[in-house]
């Protein structure tokens, strides 16, 4: 643990004896980050380090009882998702329930825009095909939030195009739109893996359908062993946090090692949260930090960041769930952060 760049809390940062796995915790910059949203798995089938385990989710709201600790509430309400949800399904296709928010507040209207994950897998565990459409809501507060169609629309004529979430929004650039990131999904001609990418959406309204862009990021393609079969965006920092030049952005990012092959089983690698550049000016990733920033010390195979929080001059705080399990807390330190940069 680089003790100059982070630190690791004690304890999980939300427990409930109602739900054994939690995670991908999201906060509420209107609420000064002290209520929010996570994801509570309803029911795990198979083995989290081994391909074709299945999570059923369902969201909920957390508050802040003591500084970085949060308690259980409500299942999260949306108007219209049994419609929009209803809409999207198909016959053999099973909902696994919403996944993996995203808050982002406007700051010129105050609304809070809620983004998500829509995942439905096929109900032939032999085919085991999938479709996760990037969903919205949108309201002026987690209590009157209300449902759209999915920003991005997952289609099943197209491969690359069938799996969208885990959404990173950018600033605007100066042709007035937002390069915003999120994890695709893709496979390489002839190699049996599925990898998952960084890839570009194109928003000009961030509550309407965006545009499908390019992957700007692929771990076949840069041979780093720690994010070298699955990528996935992280929170993006402040400029106020670390400013890493005109038009980018210094953030985290998800990656997890090559998957390994035994026999017919595919064994998942370890997930750890890494450093990258992002230019949303252009839409390119101009670094990848070489090794992990964080691996929790209790991680079996995940650690993911989900939240970051600047807290003062140089410091913030972290959200990351460890195994899909639970929420801990880290306390990052700009000065030492500075000191892994190229």
């Amino acid at each position: 643990m680089r003790q100059d760049a982070y630190t690791e809390h004690s304890g999980k940062a939300v427990e409930d004896k109602r739900f054994s796995h939690m995670m991908a915790i999201t906060l509420n910059p209107n609420s000064g980050y002290k209520e929010g949203i996570i994801r509570c798995v309803t029911s795990r089938e198979g083995d989290l380090e081994i391909k074709g385990y299945v999570d059923r989710s369902e969201l909920r709201l957390v508050s802040e009882t003591v500084p970085n600790h949060f308690s259980l509430g409500n299942p999260l309400t949306i108007t219209g998702e049994n419609e929009i949800v209803g809409m999207l399904h198909e016959e053999d296709l099973d909902f696994l329930g919403l996944e993996d928010p995203d808050i982002w507040v406007d700051e010129a209207t105050g609304l809070l825009h809620l983004y998500f994950t829509i995942p439905f897998i096929s109900r032939d565990k032999q085919k085991r095909h999938s479709l996760v459409h990037l969903g919205h809501a949108i309201g002026n507060n987690l209590d009157s939030l209300k449902m759209t169609e999915p920003v991005l629309k997952a289609s099943i004529d197209s491969y690359e195009n069938a799996h969208a979430k885990e959404v990173s929004i950018a600033p605007i650039n100066t042709q007035g739109i937002r390069l915003n990131l999120f994890e695709g999904h893709n496979k390489i001609a002839g190699d049996r893996d599925t990898y998952s990418t960084v890839r570009i959406a194109r928003a000009r309204n961030m509550g309407e359908s965006w545009e499908f862009g390019e992957t700007v990021f692929h771990p076949a393609e840069h041979h780093i062993p720690w994010i070298g079969g699955h990528a996935s965006p992280g929170p993006l920092f402040s400029k106020e946090f670390i400013n890493v030049g005109e038009g980018k952005l210094l953030g985290v990012i998800n990656g997890r090692e090559a998957n390994q092959k035994i026999g017919d089983v595919v064994k998942y690698g370890m997930f750890s949260i890494g450093l990258f550049i992002y230019d949303y000016e252009n839409g390119k990733i101009d670094w990848v930090s070489p090794e992990p920033f964080i691996q929790d010390s209790e991680a079996k195979t995940i650690t993911f960041a989900s939240q970051f929080v600047e807290t003062n001059s140089g410091k913030g705080i972290l959200y990351a769930h460890v195994d899909d399990s639970f929420v801990r807390a880290y306390t990052l330190y700009a000065e030492g952060i500075r000191a892994l940069l190229p």
